[in-house]
């Protein structure tokens, strides 16, 4: 009997010593799976971590006035972006219109640059006037710079209505630069010469006291909207013109800026007085400040900006777009030209808006804006879906809806001056 008992309990001894055994193996394999798992993650987070530390991730952050800066930030440490993008929405936008755009200056350049959205004069504020828009950005570029003390230089990206409230805005915050004015000019470069202002390279001056890049526009209406077919949508009819210039109140004093009914007591238009320098405002010698100045225009499709007035070119002087070749790498970028400094013998003498005179206003418009040298980048939806939208898909205004006008937003950032 004892030996009986001896063996059952050597049997139950056993079979605790194989539950016991299976229990460790059971245990070491989870351990095991648990080894592997953190080691799996511990990797994963590894080239998580290789990656944050290679591209960094973006940081978007409002400020009190409602514009967006975008920024690349790096981990562990603060990133110390020098150059300031500043992109202005046209009439009736927002800063989300320029959302697509400054991701990709920011996957361009994540180390150099802050790309700020401007959302000072968004929606209905974009009917107040370009003179009182200008202000009101020309006040949030001061407040964008006095928060990101690193910046050394500045931009200015302008969609539509945004080029004309951006050439403002700079006339506002424009400083002349003594210390690199050549020293054989005497007096004051500015005049109240209409239309007649400081040579081209005699001095550069500075944007808020940062040193001026890029000036671009996209589908700006830099000569007004009154005539010519400078609104397609208008076909040429003069009839519908002067409705439309009778009737631009309806789009507050923007409105009567943009057709030029705004000249009252002998005062020239706005748009007319932007073309040279006023005594108490720099507009040319501010854009001439710039180390570039360019011009992206719609040659067809473009509903609201016609492609002369975006472009600064005479009718006469468009290209033929049949002859316009397309490349691969930005399809819908179909010409390129750098403009030369225009030389002018005589000043056109101040022009009014009425009777057969209004013809000269747009060409005194036209030779003050180019006693400066622009780059022209033409722009052609043919093909494209939304080539009805260019307007809008110029800028790419919502990716979803305006994506085929990507290539041409590449093209600015490939080009764009550092």
């Amino acid at each position: 009997m004892e030996e009986m008992e001896g063996e059952r309990v050597r049997e139950k001894d056993v079979d605790n010593a194989e539950e016991i055994k299976d229990e460790n193996n059971n245990n070491t394999n989870k351990i095991m799976k648990l080894k592997k798992t953190k080691k799996q993650q511990k990797k994963k987070n590894k080239r998580k971590a290789s990656s944050l530390a290679r591209f960094g991730c973006l940081r978007m952050e409002s400020d009190e006035n409602g514009g967006v800066d975008m920024e690349v930030e790096f981990p562990g440490e603060r990133n110390q972006p020098t150059h300031l993008v500043v992109l202005v929405n046209g009439i009736i936008g927002s800063a989300q219109n320029w959302r697509f755009t400054a991701k990709q200056f920011l996957k361009k350049y994540p180390e150099d640059v802050i790309a700020h959205c401007s959302e000072r004069n968004s929606s209905m504020s974009t009917f107040d006037g370009v003179d009182v828009m200008g202000d009101r950005l020309a006040e949030e570029v001061k407040y964008v710079i006095s928060r990101h003390p690193s910046v050394q230089k500045i931009s200015f990206v302008g969609h539509s209505l945004g080029g004309l409230v951006a050439r403002y805005a700079i006339a506002r915050l424009y400083e002349q630069d003594l210390t690199r004015e050549n020293s054989q000019t005497n007096g004051d470069c500015g005049t109240d010469h209409l239309g007649d202002s400081c040579p081209e390279g005699k001095f550069k001056g500075k944007i808020a006291g940062l040193e001026p890049m890029n000036f671009i526009t996209f589908a700006s209406p830099h000569l007004g909207s009154r005539w010519h077919k400078q609104v397609p949508l208008f076909r040429g009819s003069r009839a519908l013109e002067k409705v439309a210039a009778r009737t631009s109140w309806l789009l507050g004093r923007t409105g009567k800026h943009l057709f030029l009914t705004d000249g009252k007591n002998g005062k020239p238009p706005l748009l007319l007085r932007m073309v040279s320098d006023c005594e108490d405002l720099k507009f040319m010698s501010a854009l001439q400040s710039f180390r570039r100045r360019v011009l992206y225009a719609n040659a067809s499709f473009d509903h609201i900006v016609g492609w002369s007035t975006s472009s600064l070119r005479r009718r006469n002087e468009l290209p033929k777009i049949k002859q316009l070749p397309r490349g691969d790498k930005y399809p819908h970028v179909i010409n390129m030209e750098t403009a030369k400094t225009a030389t002018l013998d005589e000043v056109l003498s101040e022009a009014t808006i009425n009777g057969d005179e209004k013809i000269n206003v747009e060409e005194e418009m036209i030779k003050g804006l180019t006693k400066l040298s622009w780059e022209r980048v033409d722009v052609y939806f043919k093909g494209s879906r939304q080539r009805i939208l260019a307007h809008s898909t110029i800028q790419v205004k919502n990716y979803w809806v305006n994506s085929d006008g990507a290539d041409v937003v590449q093209h600015m950032i490939d080009n764009f001056l550092l």
